[in-house]
C-alpha cells in the first residue's frame, strides 16, 4: 500500500547521467497501461486521459467542465519493469487564475511496489488563463517537456506514475532502460468516487495526496476519481458514466457545488438526488453505495449561493452572496437534512445504501485547527485529515466499505 505521509519532494537526477544510460526502449503509452481514466483520446502529440467518456462530454460542452474532467486526478501510468531509469515526455496544460497568485506547477509522483519514491515536475507546457468572474478561458500553447526518474533499484518491480491532479496532461512517450510489461491485476477492489474540487484535489500537494488517493491507499483499493472541480452537480451524464463503469464500491459527495452555483431550489433537489442514485443502481444494484454530504464550510452552512471570489484581502477567498432568509434556496445544512432523509427512506429497500455526514470528516474542531485558507478548500493538512478519517470510518471495521467475510 502507498504510505504518502510526511514526505517532501526529492531532487530527481537525470538518469542519462546518473545511470550512464545509452540504450533506451520506447514503449507506446496505450490504454492498458493507464488506470483511473474512463477513456483515452489519441491526439496529435500522443494520448490524453479523460475522466468522462466522449458521449458525456458532448452533452454539456462547457469549457470549464472540459478542463476539469481532463485533469487526471487519480490517473496513473502503471507497469512492471526491471528498469533503473524512466523518462516520460508529456505536454501539460497549466492553469492561471486572472488576478490570483500564480499556481505551483503540477507534480508527478513515482510509486514503486506500493511505496512513494520520488516526485518531479515538467516546467514546460501550455498555459490556460481563467477569469474567475466570467469563467472565460484562454489557452496559450507551449512546448512539451520530459520527466525523469533515475537511480531505481534493480530487479522486477511495479511502477506507478501518478499524473498531476490539476494539469491536463498529454502523454507522448515512455522510455526505460529495460523492457516494460503490463502490471498484473492484484485483485484489489475498485472504488469509484464522485465529488467536487475537494475530491478533485485542488489544493493537495501532489496526486497521491488528494484525500481520495490517501483514503484509497489506506483502504487497499484501486481508485477511479470522478471529482470534478465546480461540477459535482448531479448531472445525469455523470450518473450514467458511473452506472457504466465497473466498480465494487461507490461513493457520491453532494452539496458544495450545488450551493456555490445556486443551481437549484429545494423542490428540485430531492428528485435530482433520487434520479442520480437510481441511475447508478441500474448498473450497480447491490454494490455498497455511500452518499456523503459536504464537509464543514462556514460561508455556506446557512447562507445560500451563489458563491463568488473575493480579492479584497489581497488573496483569493470565496464568499456567499445569497439571502439566508429564503427557505427555498439551498444551504449546506438544508442539503444535509435532505440527504439524511432521502438515504434513510431508500435504505429500507436498499440495505447497501449508506449516508455519511461530511462534518465527520472535517468539522468545527478541525476548522479551528486547520482553517480553510480560501474559505472553501482545505489545505494539504486538511486533505490528510479527511483522507485518514474517511479510511477509518468507511474502510475500517464496521464501515460500509469494510471487507466482508461472506
Amino acid at each position: 500500500m502507498i504510505v504518502p505521509f510526511d514526505r517532501r519532494p526529492q531532487d530527481v537526477p537525470d538518469p542519462r547521467r546518473q545511470a550512464g544510460v545509452t540504450d533506451w526502449i520506447t514503449t507506446p503509452v496505450e490504454p492498458h497501461l493507464l488506470r483511473g481514466a474512463l477513456e483515452v483520446e489519441r491526439t496529435a502529440h500522443g494520448v490524453l486521459p479523460h475522466r468522462l467518456p466522449a458521449w458525456a462530454r458532448q452533452q454539456w460542452p462547457d469549457d470549464y467542465l472540459s478542463m476539469v474532467e481532463s485533469q487526471p486526478s487519480g490517473v496513473r501510468l502503471v507497469f512492471r519493469t526491471r528498469a533503473t531509469a524512466v523518462e516520460l515526455d508529456t505536454l501539460p496544460t497549466k492553469t492561471v487564475y486572472e488576478g490570483a497568485p500564480p499556481q505551483p506547477d503540477g507534480v508527478y509522483d513515482l510509486v514503486v511496489d506500493g511505496r512513494f519514491t520520488a516526485r518531479a515536475g515538467v516546467a514546460a507546457g501550455n498555459v490556460r488563463t481563467i477569469d474567475l468572474a466570467t469563467q472565460a478561458i484562454v489557452t496559450r500553447p507551449g512546448p512539451p517537456g520530459t520527466l525523469r526518474f533515475g537511480g531505481l533499484a534493480a530487479g522486477m518491480k511495479d511502477i506507478e506514475i501518478w499524473l498531476p491532479q490539476t494539469e491536463t496532461t498529454e502523454l507522448i512517450a515512455l522510455r526505460t532502460d529495460a523492457p516494460v510489461e503490463a502490471a498484473p491485476d492484484r485483485g484489489r477492489r475498485v472504488w469509484l468516487h464522485h465529488g467536487s474540487s475537494i475530491s478533485h484535489g485542488s489544493s493537495a500537494e501532489g496526486p497521491t495526496e488528494t484525500w481520495p488517493a490517501l483514503a484509497a491507499a489506506r483502504g487497499g483499493v484501486e481508485l477511479i476519481n470522478l471529482g470534478f472541480g465546480g461540477n459535482a452537480l448531479l448531472d445525469p451524464f455523470t450518473a450514467r458514466a458511473m452506472r457504466d463503469t465497473p466498480a465494487d464500491l461507490i461513493s457520491v459527495k453532494i452539496g458544495i457545488n450545488l450551493v456555490g452555483h445556486d443551481l437549484m431550489r429545494l423542490r428540485a433537489f430531492g428528485p435530482a438526488v433520487h434520479g442520480f442514485l437510481d441511475t447508478i443502481r441500474e448498473g450497480h444494484p447491490t454494490a455498497p453505495l455511500l452518499v456523503v454530504s459536504a464537509v464543514l464550510c462556514p460561508v455556506h452552512e446557512d447562507t445560500p449561493g451563489p458563491g463568488a471570489p473575493d480579492f479584497s484581502s489581497g488573496t483569493l477567498r470565496f464568499t456567499a452572496l445569497g439571502d439566508p432568509k429564503d427557505p427555498g434556496r439551498l444551504t449546506l445544512n438544508r442539503i444535509r437534512d435532505e440527504l439524511a432523509r432521502i438515504t434513510a427512506a431508500r435504505a429500507a429497500d436498499d440495505p447497501n445504501l449508506h449516508y455519511l455526514d461530511g462534518r465527520v470528516l472535517y468539522g468545527e474542531a478541525d476548522h479551528a485547527e486547520l482553517p480553510l485558507p480560501d474559505a472553501l478548500h482545505p489545505d494539504p493538512a486538511g486533505h490528510r485529515r479527511i483522507g485518514e478519517r474517511f479510511a477509518e470510518r468507511v474502510f475500517g471495521a464496521g464501515g460500509p466499505f469494510a471487507v466482508r467475510d461472506d
